[in-house]
């Protein structure tokens, strides 16, 4: 169980920002990066292509200006290199750069700004016969699709896995293959679709930004403040604002307009039939859904559609950095949602399979790290090796209150050179405790803190899945709860997942299992991958959007990487 505000690493990351040439800025410096296409050998051209090859010499020169989460310094000389600086984009009616134009000036459905891809600028460039001939349009084309494609695949700013450069991804379709091949294909748009997330989230949470990116556009009126002296709204309280609030939750899909209308005798009640939209609404939005209005659900109701845009498209962004998983089952979990998705990729593939609540880590202390795992085992009725933050900080204290508080709690000490574990504890056994020559662990039992079942993904954070008997805690809105690991709701569905493959695990043996017994580990034939992600913006299976609290804050942050970003790009238009 993961204790402390630490954030799972891969790697340190190098990281350089796409170089925008502006008009006139071609540097005849000596290339930054070591590349044969810049070869003292090679035959000097001439012409459009002696221009292309100096550009690509001042890509190639210029260093790191941001956070880009790849290195692109090199792209423009070995896409020109391998056609001996030839033009690409200047075919009969420059269709192709026509076809391009338009695949970036739809980016906005990915949640990407057209403009940081200097669509209107190249647009004005191709409708001048003057300079569309040149380089300058040439390569700028290239450069738009090149950074389009990659930032598909992997974003457009550090992620926040901090993953190595260069990305695998890039490596397995490098976007400068992919476009030459795009081009000679005419098929422009295959290179797009084919760069897009393969996690089926990425689709839903796309349809749900075109469906808010309408909603937006619609008139925004903010519900008035609750009535004087009134702390929470319930039904059958007068209220001047429940005309707005009938239109926000028929707008939102929470509230069908059949069940909005209202008898004449109850206008200005804040009715039954209002608190079942608002349980919805609170449902979607991470709080408890008790149908009573109170300053949570009111500050939720009165967040403009506009901010709820951004949020999808930030979503988007962060689901890119998620690395390409395999055709089979997977295991998403999304840590602001409190939710959980058992997936199956691949062709055909209805997902997701399961859904289900989690409980996560507490914000103020043990926040839950970002990770890419990999499912391996399962221990059945498990100790609960108590982390040593939870020793110092919980155990300890106690322990030197009350000597009994092990035995009371079904735990004991085990000494780490070797010997039988202690459950009586005396002045001296505490001072070993203290000096870390025990450890403590929780017998399992129907009072042990995993539950019945550990879902093990072995990594250095001891990140791990389990199940837990405070079942009620489930009920609650906001769920960051734990000392950092995930508990889940379903756990015998979970199981079910997991061993769907190992025919001698059948629902009635995983049963048997996850009762009172002694501890039993069983390996997954072939380990599952499992991903915790962040977004604050999420589409779940039933095409529901979910909108839950940043609980961790790292929606500033990441608003503030793209912005470099965006800023840098501005820049150099």
């Amino acid at each position: 169980m993961i204790v402390g505000k630490r954030s799972f690493r891969l790697s340190a990351i190098a990281l350089a920002l796409v170089v925008w040439l502006p008009h006139g800025a071609a540097s005849a410096a000596a290339p930054a990066l070591a590349t044969p296409a810049l070869s003292a050998a090679a035959p000097t051209p001439t012409g459009i292509a002696a221009e292309l090859r100096t550009l690509a010499i001042s890509a190639a020169a210029v260093g790191t200006r941001g956070s880009r989460p790849y290195d692109e310094r090199d792209w423009l000389a070995r896409f020109y290199a391998a056609r001996a600086y030839a033009p690409a984009w200047q075919d009969r009616g420059y269709k192709q750069a026509s076809a391009a134009l338009s695949l970036l000036q739809n980016a906005g459905v990915h949640g990407l700004s057209p403009a940081e891809y200097n669509v209107d600028g190249l647009a004005r460039q191709l409708a001048d016969p003057a300079q569309r001939t040149g380089a300058r349009f040439e390569a700028g084309m290239t450069q738009a699709m090149l950074h389009y494609l990659a930032d598909l695949r992997v974003g457009r700013v550090k992620s926040e896995y901090h993953t190595t450069l260069p990305d695998p991804r890039l490596t397995k379709t490098d976007p400068v293959e992919q476009l030459r091949t795009a081009l000679l294909s005419q098929r422009l748009d295959q290179a797009v679709a084919a760069s897009e997330p393969r996690i089926p989230l990425y689709r839903r949470v796309m349809a749900t930004l075109a469906t808010y990116r309408k909603l937006a556009e619609q008139p925004f009126t903010a519900l008035p403040a609750l009535p004087a002296g009134v702390k929470k709204l319930e039904p059958g309280t007068a209220y001047s604002g429940v005309a707005v609030l009938r239109a926000r939750l028929v707008q939102l899909g929470d509230l069908s307009a059949t069940a909005a209308a209202e008898p004449p005798a109850q206008a200005g009640i804040y009715t039954d039939a209002l608190a079942e939209g608002v349980k919805r609404f609170q449902l979607r939005h991470a709080l408890n859904d008790d149908g009573v209005i109170g300053a949570g659900t009111l500050a939720a109701l009165n967040v403009p559609l506009t901010r709820r845009v951004r949020q999808l498209e930030l979503g988007l962004e962060r689901l890119r950095w998620l690395p390409d998983f395999p055709d089979g089952r997977l295991i998403a979990v999304n840590l602001p949602s409190f939710r959980l998705w058992a997936l199956e990729l691949g062709p055909g593939a209805k997902n997701p399979l399961i859904e289900m609540r989690v409980i996560v880590g507490a914000s103020a202390k043990t926040p839950t790290p970002l990770f890419v795992g990999s499912m391996r085992y399962v221990e059945f009725n498990p100790y609960w090796n108590v982390p040593r933050s939870i020793e110092k900080g919980e155990i300890i204290p106690k322990l030197a209150r009350d000597p009994g508080y092990l035995g009371k709690n079904e735990m004991e000490l085990v000494p780490l050179g070797g010997g039988a574990p202690v459950s009586m504890v005396d002045a001296a056994t505490l001072d070993g405790l203290r000096a870390g020559q025990y450890r403590v662990r929780q017998r399992p039992g129907p009072r042990n803190a995993l539950g019945a079942v550990k879902f093990a993904m072995p990594n250095t954070d001891n990140i791990y899945l389990h199940s837990t008997s405070a079942q009620g805690l489930f009920k609650r809105g906001r769920r960051d709860l734990s000392h950092g690991c995930i508990r889940v709701e379903n756990p015998l569905g979970l199981a079910k997942f997991v061993f769907g493959d190992q025919p001698q695990m059948t629902p009635a043996a995983i049963d048997t299992l996850m009762k009172p017994a002694p501890m039993k580990t069983v390996g997954i034939k072939k380990p599952i991958p499992v991903v915790l992600f962040y977004s604050t913006a999420v589409t779940d299976r039933e095409g529901l959007a979910l909108f839950p609290e940043d609980v961790y804050k790292r929606d500033p942050g990441l608003e503030k990487l793209l912005k470099v970003r965006s800023d840098a790009i501005a820049l150099a238009h």
